[in-house]
């Protein structure tokens, strides 16, 4: 009887779960499975595509870029977003509710809309070029788009609420009975801050660090608009071998690259913060 009743109930679980992993099998699995198929049989059979990965100078001009705007976003995110997340937790309540307003308003906005609008400001004849211009502090304006800076502005801008929001959670868990005790037995505020809550924030540091790295890697609408093409990243990259150069050997293999990275990257983060919590689950 007790078997009977096991039985009908790993049926039902089955049962109720059937319709989400069908769709995950047909429209996650099966598409990751076909691309990294393709990496390894087109044109032909074998490692050549990522045999590429380590023979072709272009391709390692392009994965450096990559790398390098990477790290650069990611930290300039982290420097901004542990401040604000520092002044959100120290906040009274009802500047805290204003404040998480100001962070959340960008991800309603459509990620195309924020670059059109960074390009509106950092043009040669945008807002900014024309306010330093016309208060003397430049002579001629200065090249902040279509190139490396251009595209680190905006997506620092896009990434700060991917940073801000696991940090401030990290934060708010930490005991502020610990400063102030810290602080009773004769630390500045300083030393407090240095040897009391920065070691406890770190967990939240790491987890943003590496999803802000993450979004980052794969990010395509804001360098693509703001690099203007000069400034290649892997998923513009990708997008040109196949829909301009049709290598589609190529184009897969670098997004099974990129795939097995963000993996790694995943499965280390998740030895260093609960993912399930970083991500709301929790």
């Amino acid at each position: 009887m007790r078997r009977h009743l096991r039985f009908n109930h790993t049926t039902r679980y089955w049962l109720l779960i059937a319709p989400a992993l069908l769709l995950m099998i047909v429209f996650y699995l099966y598409p990751i499975g076909r691309v990294l198929w393709m990496s390894v049989t087109v044109p032909a059979p074998g490692l050549d595509n990522y045999a590429l990965l380590a023979t072709s100078a272009s391709i390692q001009k392009m994965l450096w870029t990559t790398a390098r705007i990477s790290v650069v976003t990611t930290a300039i995110t982290l420097i901004l977003a542990y401040v604000v997340s520092y002044a959100l937790v120290h906040a009274s309540p009802r500047t805290q509710r204003w404040m998480f307003l100001g962070v959340l308003i960008p991800l309603w906005i459509s990620v195309l809309v924020r670059a059109f609008a960074w390009f509106v400001l950092l043009r040669r004849e945008g807002l900014i070029n024309t306010t330093l211009h016309a208060s003397g502090v430049i002579d001629t304006p200065l090249n902040l788009i279509w190139n490396e800076v251009g595209v680190m502005i905006g997506m620092v801008h896009y990434m700060l609420p991917f940073g801000i929001l696991p940090i401030f959670a990290n934060m708010r868990d930490i005991d502020q009975r610990c400063i102030a005790a810290a602080r009773g037995l004769g630390a500045k505020r300083f030393e407090a801050f240095w040897r009391i809550f920065l070691p406890l924030s770190l967990p939240g540091v790491v987890g943003a660090s590496i999803l802000v790295f993450i979004f980052s890697l794969g990010f395509f609408v804001t360098p693509a608009l703001l690099g203007g093409g000069k400034t290649l990243m892997i998923a513009e990259y990708i997008k040109v071998q196949i829909l301009e150069v049709v290598r589609w050997g190529v184009g897969t293999m670098l997004a099974a690259t990129l795939l097995v990275v963000i993996g790694g990257l995943l499965a280390g983060l998740s030895r260093v913060v609960d993912l399930r919590k970083l991500f709301g689950a929790g």
